[in-house]
């Protein structure tokens, strides 16, 4: 809904107008996906000059695209090889082997960014709430499976980038199951650059020696 209310001052004429966002309601009405708006317009036209009957043929960029380009960050998690400078092309391990992970996000368009992994669980089906499972990163970004005697997996230090983070994994396969198969999900995040990371943002590996 537009309204238009002209003004005239000594030097120009104005015409004042608010745009109105109302968004449709989602299928699910108890959640909404994205904000009502109001964006307020001026447009100021010299009493003073020569007036052309030329039309104006303005620039927009829908409220919603700009929205979704503002808020959607794209996130990445690679397999990489052994020395870290390519992804991996083969996802079959070994019992013995080490998993390079590298976590990434792209933050061309976006304030500096400092990427971490609050948590990884493993499961044998592709659903996240399957059983068994495994969190092997947990507690907001505690590298936790680096606490078994029988595994050395820890966060890589220091990170290539604040947007990237590497972490190597010992290889496992579930007890008892018939099938060798592993599905891995992780919950990446971001804060901004410059905050010093905190319990809740944190990359943080297990030292054996001192037991921390």
């Amino acid at each position: 809904m537009c309204l238009v209310f002209p003004q005239v001052t000594p030097d120009a004429l104005v015409y004042s107008t608010s745009l109105n966002y109302k968004p449709v309601p989602a299928s699910n009405p108890v959640i909404i996906r994205t904000s009502p708006a109001v964006v307020p317009i001026e447009c100021h036209y010299p009493r003073r000059a020569n007036v052309s009957s030329n039309g104006v043929n303005p620039t927009w960029i829908p409220f919603r695209s700009t929205l979704a380009s503002e808020e959607k960050l794209p996130f990445s998690l690679r397999l990489m090889n052994d020395d870290w400078s390519a992804e991996r092309v083969s996802t079959v391990f070994q019992l013995g082997e080490v998993l390079h992970f590298q976590a990434g996000v792209n933050t061309e368009n976006h304030a500096p960014l400092r990427l971490f992994v609050d948590n990884c669980v493993a499961t044998p089906t592709p659903a996240r709430s399957s059983s068994p499972q495994y969190a092997f990163i947990d507690f907001s970004g505690c590298l936790v499976d680096g606490q078994l005697d029988d595994a050395s997996s820890a966060f890589l230090s220091p990170r290539p980038r604040p947007d990237v983070l590497q972490f190597a994994v010992d290889a496992f396969k579930f007890a008892g199951g018939s099938s060798n198969l592993i599905y891995i999900t992780c919950h990446l995040k971001v804060s901004p650059a410059d905050r010093d990371p905190d319990p809740l943002n944190k990359a943080c590996s297990f030292n054996k020696a001192s037991n921390l």
